[in-house]
């Protein structure tokens, strides 16, 4: 029965070498479905119930899924067009509008990717080695059509290291290895994951105050430059020692200037951008999930560079939040370009979503 905790994954380095089950590393929404009939729940990564969200797939889990059965999986939405998934659209579909779901639901139908079996009839499978779920899962889903998938798998570790490679220009995260002889474990983190990492120099542009005070720093808002010359906001680091947050304050606090002049000025780009899509910090002060949540910031003159960890982008922000790596003193702010930002090779998300994709081995 609804709520249960999904089982977690710890982040390494690199892939394993061992006996594992190799699977890509999906970008969505972590969701355990439950399906009793034409009863159906979709529970999120924190255990808090997503159906409403999502008509479209409860009509597919009805269709699809065994008449009474748990599996744990992954919405996602894919843009077959641009052959990658498109996680900023799916963001969208959490919308408190019963309208606008519906019309979002038509517009921008999500899948649903299973990817382990946690009860089936009236058996738990939790307690069960994780190859004999992955075996019942294949036989409950063999005849399985989209919106519902079945999620590749390999034990061969060559072939997982390619697919690291080519899945990312399909928009996934990147490689989960799981031990064939593990149970589920709710909320425990008993999985490998092994995410794509790259580094930029960004422009600090701004930041927010910590929520204690002033006195200490928030978030470091980052910028990258277009050709245009135009300062894009990418996203932003913030995890700090409350140490480190307070030193950043008293040495940033030369830079701090007005949003006159500021590249991320709003008026400006109210008067002069205005349904261009400039997507600045100060052009959605609050957040759009929270609607009591103050994103406004400090603008600081654009002269300090910062080198930083990422995975992947998501348009063109970081798809997470970026962490730190090391300031860049030898870096120019008009040198943080765009240009600077490897592209993953293109790789097409039909050929993993494709009803004939069971097995990437």
């Amino acid at each position: 029965m609804p709520p249960v905790a999904p089982m977690l994954a710890k982040a390494v380095p690199a892939i394993p070498a061992g006996d594992y089950v190799f699977e890509p590393k999906w970008d969505g929404f972590r969701s355990i479905v439950f399906r009793d009939g034409a009863e159906v729940e979709i529970g999120s990564r924190n255990e808090r119930p997503m159906t409403r969200y999502f008509p479209e797939l409860v009509e597919a889990i009805q269709a699809e899924l065994p008449p009474r059965c748990v599996i744990d999986g992954e919405i996602v939405l894919p843009d077959f067009a641009a052959g990658r998934l498109d996680f900023e659209a799916l963001q969208l579909r959490l919308h408190p509008a019963a309208s606008r779901v519906r019309l979002l639901a038509a517009r921008t139908p999500a899948h649903f990717v299973a990817f382990d079996l946690l009860a089936l009839g009236s058996d738990d499978y939790t307690r069960r080695p994780f190859a004999e779920r992955r075996a019942a899962l294949e036989a409950a889903l063999a005849s399985a059509r989209p919106p519902v998938h079945l999620t590749p798998a390999t034990t061969d570790r060559a072939v997982a290291e390619a697919c690291f490679t080519r899945f990312e220009g399909a928009g996934l995260d990147g490689i989960v290895a799981k031990s064939p002889g593990g149970r589920y474990e709710p909320d425990k983190r008993v999985m490998f994951k092994i995410k794509h990492e790259r580094t930029a120099d960004c422009v600090v542009a701004g930041y927010r105050p910590h929520k204690t005070g002033d006195d200490a720093i928030g978030s470091l808002l980052l910028g990258l430059y277009r050709d245009s010359g135009e300062l894009a906001s990418v996203g932003v680091i913030g995890a700090f020692p409350m140490a480190t947050r307070r030193e950043l304050r008293a040495e940033l606090a030369p830079l701090i200037t007005t949003f006159d002049g500021h590249p991320w000025n709003w008026a400006g780009h109210a008067g002069a951008g205005a349904g261009l899509g400039v997507r600045t910090p100060r052009s959605a002060e609050y957040s759009r999930w929270n609607a009591g949540k103050d994103l406004s910031f400090v603008p600081l003159r654009p002269e300090r560079v910062v080198e930083v960890r990422y995975d992947h982008l998501e348009g063109s922000r970081f798809r997470h939040t970026a962490q730190f790596a090391r300031w860049r003193p030898d870096r120019s702010p008009a040198s943080c370009t765009f240009g600077q930002l490897e592209e993953p090779p293109s790789y097409s998300l039909s050929d993993i979503l494709g009803k004939e994709s069971k097995s990437a081995s």
